[in-house]
C-alpha cells in the first residue's frame, strides 16, 4: 500500500492516559516509538513538544466520547494537521486489542491515507453548541416535570389536562398554584380559567371535582418549582447564545454575513424559526466549504440510507445515527413545514406518504430541507419555496412514463401513442 505521509503519529485516548505512537520513515525503513502521557495539562503538553520534536505532519486520534476534546484543544496548537477520526471507520483486526496496537493502527491508517477527518468546528461554535445542546436537554427535564406534574393531577382525580391543551399556560398555572394554595372548591377553581378556553364551566367544573390531598399539593409544589428552576436556567442559556452571537459578529471580518444575518435568512425557510436555525448553524456552522457537496452534509447528518446490498439483492437498511442533535430538529422542522398551505415541502410529504409511509416521507423532507440550506449558506442566497404545484409541472415524459409503471403493476400492458398519430 502506498505511503502517502512519512512522519504521522496515532493516539489512543482515554479518560486518565493517551498512549500515543510515533511512525517515521528513515533511511527507507519504518520506525515506530510508542510513549504513554497522562491526560492532564502537563501530560498534553509534554505529548505536544514529543509530537512537534518528531517531525510529525499528520496526527489522527479516534472521537471517544468527550475526553477528546481537552486533547484537540491542547494539541491544535501543534505545527501539524490534527485528525479525529469516527472509532467504527478506523475499528482494529478483532482479537488484538491492545492500547500499544490500537495506537500503532491509528498511525499505520494515517501513514497510507486511509482516514476521514471528522467535521470539527471552531471553538466559538463548539462552544455555542454546548449551550444550545444544554438548552435541549434541559427543555425535556421541563418536559418530564410537566408529565409528573400531569400523574399528580390524575393521582387526585383532577382531569385539568382533559380540558386546556397546556396545563402551564396562564389557566393551568393559575388552576394548579390555588390548588397548591388549599383551594379546593372546583367552582372556585373554574372560574380562574381564561374566557377563552373552549370548555363550559360545566366541563371545567368536572375536571376540577377531585380528591386533593396534603401529599398531592406537597408533589405539586415540588415540581412547579423545578419547572420554574428550569425555566431561569433555560433564560440564563438564552442570554449567553446571545452574547456568544453579538461577540462573532463583532469579529467577521469585512464582506461576510453576520451570525444574525444567517438565522434571518435561514428562517425564509418553512418550519424554522430563529432558535431552530440557531441549533443548525451551531451544528453544521457557517463555513460549507468542509463539505464538498449537499450530499456530503445529509451523509454527515445520517439523513441519507445506507447501503446494504449483497448477491445482487439490496436489503432494507435505516438511516444511520449520523448527528442525533441535527436530525432530531430537522425532523421537527419537517413536520411544521408540512402544515404550509401551498408548499413544496407539503407536496412532498403527501407524494411520499402514500408509498413509503410517513416516518420515511418525512426524512425526506429533512433531507430536502437540509440540501437547501447547504445551498443558502454556501451562494448566499435566500429560500424559494417551489410550490405546491413543482411535481405536476415536470417533464410530460417523466409523468408518462410513472402513469405506464403503475398500470403494468396492475396487470395491463400500455402502448402511448400521441394525439396526432392516434387521429
Amino acid at each position: 500500500m502506498d505511503i502517502m505521509h512519512e512522519r504521522v503519529a496515532g493516539l489512543d485516548v482515554h479518560k486518565a492516559i493517551i498512549v500515543a505512537c510515533v511512525r517515521l520513515i528513515v533511511g527507507g525503513s519504518i520506525t515506530r516509538e510508542c510513549r504513554t502521557f497522562d491526560t492532564t495539562t502537563a501530560g498534553l503538553l509534554a505529548l505536544l513538544a514529543w509530537l512537534t520534536e518528531s517531525g510529525c505532519t499528520h496526527v489522527a486520534m479516534e472521537a471517544t466520547g468527550v475526553y477528546w476534546k481537552p486533547v484537540w484543544n491542547i494539541l491544535s496548537d501543534g505545527k501539524f494537521e490534527l485528525i479525529v477520526a469516527n472509532a467504527a471507520h478506523i475499528k482494529n483486526v478483532p482479537g488484538r486489542k491492545t492500547d500499544v496496537n490500537d495506537a500503532t493502527w491509528i498511525a499505520d491508517l494515517v501513514a497510507c491515507g486511509l482516514i476521514k477527518a471528522s467535521f470539527v468546528p471552531e471553538e466559538e461554535i463548539q462552544e455555542l453548541r454546548s449551550l444550545l445542546r444544554t438548552r435541549k436537554q434541559l427543555t425535556r427535564e421541563q418536559t418530564s416535570h410537566v408529565q409528573r406534574i400531569q400523574k399528580t393531577l390524575e393521582e387526585a382525580n383532577i382531569k385539568l389536562d382533559s380540558v386546556i391543551s397546556d396545563i402551564m399556560g396562564l389557566s393551568g398555572r393559575k388552576m394548579i398554584e390555588a390548588m397548591i394554595a388549599g383551594l379546593r372548591n372546583p367552582a372556585k377553581l373554574a372560574e380562574l380559567a381564561d374566557r377563552r378556553i373552549k370548555a363550559s364551566p360545566k366541563v371545567l367544573y368536572d375536571a376540577l371535582h377531585g380528591r386533593m390531598t396534603d401529599h398531592h399539593c406537597f408533589l405539586l409544589r415540588l415540581h412547579l418549582g423545578q419547572y420554574d428552576a428550569l425555566s431561569t436556567s433555560i433564560e440564563m442559556i438564552d442570554r449567553q447564545v446571545d452574547a456568544a452571537i453579538t461577540k462573532m459578529d463583532e469579529e467577521v471580518a469585512a464582506g461576510q454575513a453576520t451570525f444574525r444575518a444567517l438565522i434571518l435568512l435561514l428562517c425564509t425557510i418553512p418550519g424554522i424559526g430563529p432558535l431552530a436555525a440557531t441549533v443548525i448553524l451551531s451544528e453544521i456552522g457557517r463555513d460549507m466549504s468542509r463539505f464538498p457537496t449537499a450530499g456530503h452534509l445529509l451523509a454527515w447528518a445520517g439523513m441519507c440510507p445506507g447501503q446494504n446490498e449483497s448477491a445482487g439483492k439490496r436489503k432494507s437498511s435505516r438511516l444511520r445515527k449520523g448527528a442525533p442533535w441535527l436530525k432530531t430538529l430537522l425532523v421537527q422542522c419537517a413536520w411544521a413545514a408540512t402544515r404550509k398551505k401551498d408548499s413544496y415541502y407539503k407536496a412532498q410529504f403527501n407524494r411520499l406518504r402514500g408509498r413509503r409511509g410517513p416516518k420515511k416521507a418525512i426524512c425526506a423532507v429533512a433531507a430536502s430541507m437540509l440540501t437547501a440550506i447547504y445551498h443558502m449558506l454556501k451562494d448566499g442566497t435566500e429560500h424559494q419555496d417551489l410550490g405546491a404545484d413543482h411535481f405536476d409541472r415536470r417533464s410530460t415524459d417523466v409523468k408518462a412514463n410513472r402513469l405506464v409503471a403503475q398500470l403494468t403493476k396492475l396487470g395491463f400492458q400500455v402502448q402511448l401513442q400521441p394525439l396526432s398519430q392516434a387521429a
